[in-house]
C-alpha cells in the first residue's frame, strides 16, 4: 500500500506572492522579498555559491523561476521530479495558516494581533498569567526577538522568577522561562492553562520558550519548546488519513500546530534529530501511512535572526540528508517537499515574508505542475493514499492579485 511523506522546509519561500505588498516588516512591504533567491545571490557574491544538487534536481530552481522570475547561480538543473509553485490564500504569513492550508483547510477568519506599542498586552491577560504562575509580575510586555529578549531580561527573570512575555508580528503570545529556575513543567502548565484565553481572542498560538544558561555565560533556548495552537476549524489531511484507519506520524512541531488532531505518533527534537526520525520512518512507517514533518530551524535559527550564511549552510545540510533519504523510499512512495511562508534573511526587520513556496515531488514522474494552491498539496497526498478529501475547498476572500481557482483543492497527481 502506498505511503506519503509531506516535508515542510519552514520559511523557504521563493518570492513572487501576488499580494506581498499588503504584508509588512515594519513600514516596508514584503514586495520583492525572496528567501531562496536572495540567499543564493548573497552566497554567490561572497564566493561560496549555494550547492543544492538534490533539491535542484527535483525542480527547486525551476520552481523559483516560475514563482518569481528569478534565475540564480547554482539552481539551473533540468528537473527530474514533478515541480511547481504554490500560492497561499489565507490572510497572514504565519505557521498555522500555512500548515493548515497545506493540509487542506484555509483559515476562514482574520487572526488577531497585538499592537506595536509598549506595554503591548492587556492588564487582565497579564493578571491571568500571574495568577496561574503564582508570581507577582511579568517581564517583557513588548514585541521582541526571542534571543534578544533573553539577553535583556534573562538575569532579571532569574532573580525575580517572573515569566518573560513577548510577541511578534505573528498572531502569537510567547512566554520564556528558565528550565531550572522557573521549571519546565511549570512553564508548560502555565502556557497550556492560559492558551484558551488567547484562543478566544483569536490569537493563534501560545508558545512556551524554555531556556537555560546564566547571565555570565549567556542564555540559550532549548529544544523543549511547545506550541499551544487553536485547533483547525475543520478536518485536515491528518484527520482524513487517520479517519481512514491509517497511521499519521508527526515530526517536529506538526502535532502542536494541529492540536494533536489526526495525529497518531509524535517525534520531536532539533532538526538534526528530526532528520533521523524522518529516516527511521522512511524505513519503517506503516503501509498506507502519512508522515508529516516540519524542519523549523530554517525559520527560527536563521530567518528571524537574518543569518544569511547560516540559512545557506542549513539548506545545504538538508540537501545532503535528502540525497541519502530518497534512495531509501519504497516503490509507490510519494514525498512532497514544500514550505509554509518565507523568511528572507536579507530583508529588513525580523519577521516572516509573504511569498510563494516550492512544491517538489518525488514519486510522481517528471513534469511541470505549474502554479498550484496550497490546498492542492493535501488533495494530491490524499489521492495518492486513496483517502477521500473532506472539508472546505474554498478559502477566505481572495487577496489582491490572486487568480480564481488557486484555492480549489484539486489533486495535481
Amino acid at each position: 500500500m502506498a505511503r506519503a511523506f509531506l516535508v515542510v522546509m519552514d520559511s523557504v519561500g521563493i518570492g513572487g506572492a501576488p499580494d506581498a505588498g499588503a504584508y509588512f516588516n515594519g513600514d516596508l512591504p514584503d514586495s520583492g522579498a525572496n528567501t531562496l533567491a536572495h540567499i543564493a545571490q548573497a552566497q554567490a557574491a561572497a564566493g561560496t555559491p549555494l550547492r543544492l544538487a538534490t533539491l535542484d534536481a527535483l525542480g527547486l530552481g525551476a520552481a523559483l523561476e516560475l514563482a518569481s522570475g528569478a534565475v540564480v547561480p547554482g539552481l539551473g538543473a533540468t528537473p527530474a521530479g514533478a515541480w511547481g509553485a504554490a500560492t497561499e490564500v489565507s490572510r497572514g504569513k504565519d505557521t498555522p495558516s500555512g500548515h493548515w492550508e497545506i493540509a487542506g483547510v484555509p483559515v476562514p477568519w482574520d487572526w488577531a494581533y497585538f499592537p506595536v506599542t509598549e506595554p503591548v498586552f492587556p492588564d487582565d491577560l497579564l493578571l491571568r498569567v500571574c495568577e496561574t504562575a503564582g508570581v507577582g509580575g511579568t517581564l517583557g510586555n513588548c514585541h521582541a526577538s526571542g534571543t534578544a529578549i533573553l539577553a535583556e531580561q534573562g538575569a532579571r527573570h532569574m532573580k525575580t522568577g517572573w515569566p518573560i512575555c513577548y510577541t511578534s508580528s505573528d498572531s502569537v503570545f510567547q512566554i520564556a522561562a528558565h528550565e531550572e529556575v522557573f521549571g519546565l513543567d511549570r512553564l508548560l502548565h502555565l502556557c497550556e492553562t492560559i492558551a484558551p484565553v488567547l484562543h478566544d481572542m483569536r490569537i493563534g498560538r501560545v508558545i512556551a520558550r524554555p531556556f537555560v544558561g546564566t547571565p555570565e555565560a549567556g542564555f540559550t533556548r532549548t529544544a523543549n519548546r511547545h506550541d499551544y495552537a487553536i485547533a483547525p476549524p475543520s478536518p485536515t489531511l491528518c484527520d482524513w488519513v487517520q479517519g481512514a484507519g491509517r497511521r499519521v506520524y508527526a515530526i517536529g512541531k506538526i502535532g502542536d500546530i494541529f492540536s494533536m488532531r489526526g495525529i497518531c505518533e509524535v517525534r520531536k527534537g532539533r532538526d538534526v534529530a528530526l532528520m533521523g526520525h524522518l529516516g527511521d520512518l522512511v524505513d519503517d512507517a506503516a503501509e498506507g501511512s502519512l508522515t508529516f514533518a516540519n524542519f523549523v530551524e530554517f525559520d527560527s535559527e536563521y530567518g528571524h535572526r537574518r543569518d544569511v550564511a547560516g540559512y545557506a549552510r542549513h539548506l545545504e545540510w538538508f540537501d545532503v540528508e535528502l540525497s541519502r533519504l530518497l534512495p531509501r523510499l519504497r516503490p509507490g512512495d510519494l514525498m512532497v517537499i514544500t514550505a509554509d511562508h518565507g523568511n528572507d534573511p536579507t530583508w529588513p526587520g525580523t519577521d516572516h515574508t509573504r511569498e510563494r513556496v516550492p512544491v517538489l515531488v518525488h514519486g510522481a514522474g517528471v513534469r511541470a505542475l505549474g502554479q498550484v494552491a496550497f490546498t492542492d498539496i493535501a488533495a494530491s497526498v490524499a489521492a495518492h493514499l486513496g483517502v477521500p478529501a473532506q472539508g472546505p475547498t474554498q478559502g477566505p476572500a481572495q487577496g489582491p492579485g490572486l487568480r480564481s481557482g488557486l484555492h480549489s483543492g484539486r489533486s495535481f497527481l
